[in-house]
């Protein structure tokens, strides 16, 4: 049954696929209305992110942004479909990159380079910067979550190598990079940190749009570890269908900074953006469900479980 819905699902997006964007972004205001107004999806977690992510806003204010972000979410919905295939004339039309000279330095110095980012609308089309990279001597990829479905999870990674670019799982990350370092390659890789970490994951807090935030932690190991340059990638809406992408030096070693400095800095900028563009950063996730509190508790019952094994050996 699952194989029957699959392919159902596959011939549908086919269809979706070859249809002109003036047509699905029609069907993306058709899609909006459903999810905003009918379905209300997530509407609760999305409301009380913005209420307590800007707090000097009114409601009216509020409400403003909410609607544009749930507009822009299905824009992404039909723009990811219509992805799939797409020339590579169009995507440099849709996407353009700034910020590409400091990337080619410090690629020409013999540095690798990490490029931090965040879920801003349309985030799968960055993938298309493998395109500006010609040399078989640097990797360009993605860092990137498996999903549970390995079919969908096959047909989105094909999606994200179509231009060359090389996405790499979570779990494989340190290991495929040291292997990169080791056949004396360098590195062009983006990280998209703003996800939940699990309770194992969380090593450091921090203020982050006025709320205290577990965040992850290993992007920056993995750049002081192999003394990686760091970038910020900026996104920006030029016009429905169209964005930019700057890519913000902001370490040329990060091996040379603090402890969670490079994690600190990528979260502020993080911050302006997100309170540059609102409506395009992803609001759907329910961003804080780690609290302090419920950090502690875990840790208390994981030492506590430790202690009992022990005991028991």
């Amino acid at each position: 049954m699952k194989t029957i819905l699959y392919y159902i699902l596959l011939a549908f997006l086919f269809v979706l696929n070859k249809l002109p964007f003036c047509i699905l972004y029609a069907l993306s205001d058709i899609i909006y209305f459903l999810v905003y107004y009918l379905v209300r999806y997530r509407r609760k977690i999305v409301r009380d992110n913005l209420v307590k992510s800007f707090p000097e806003k009114d409601i009216k204010e509020i409400k403003d942004i909410e609607r544009r972000f749930y507009a822009s979410l299905c824009d992404y919905f039909v723009e990811t479909i219509k992805f799939y295939g797409m020339s590579e004339k169009e995507i440099r039309k849709r996407l353009v990159f700034t910020g590409l000279d400091d990337v080619y330095r410090m690629v020409a110095e013999g540095r690798s380079c990490v490029c931090y980012m965040g879920h801003f609308i349309n985030w799968e089309y960055l993938v298309s910067i493998s395109l500006y990279f010609n040399d078989e001597n640097v990797v360009v990829g993605d860092i990137y979550h498996p999903l549970q479905n390995k079919r969908i999870d096959s047909l989105m990674k094909k999606m994200r190598d179509q231009y060359g670019a090389e996405s790499i799982t979570m779990a494989n990350t340190l290991r495929r990079i040291l292997k990169i370092i080791k056949d004396k390659n360098q590195f062009v890789i983006g990280f998209i940190a703003d996800q939940v970490p699990s309770w194992e994951s969380i090593h450091h807090w921090l203020d982050f749009l006025h709320r205290d935030t577990p965040v992850f932690t290993g992007t920056e190991k993995i750049a002081q570890r192999t003394k990686a340059s760091l970038f910020f990638v900026r996104m920006r809406r030029v016009k429905r269908g169209h964005y930019t992408a700057h890519l913000e030096l902001f370490a040329e070693d990060a091996s040379e900074m603090a402890e969670f400095e490079p994690t600190n800095r990528y979260y502020e900028l993080l911050e302006q953006a997100i309170k540059e563009n609102p409506e395009l950063w992803l609001w759907t996730h329910n961003r804080w469900k780690r609290t302090r509190a419920g950090y502690e508790e875990h840790e208390r019952i994981r030492r506590e479980n430790r202690k009992r094994l022990l005991k028991n050996e």
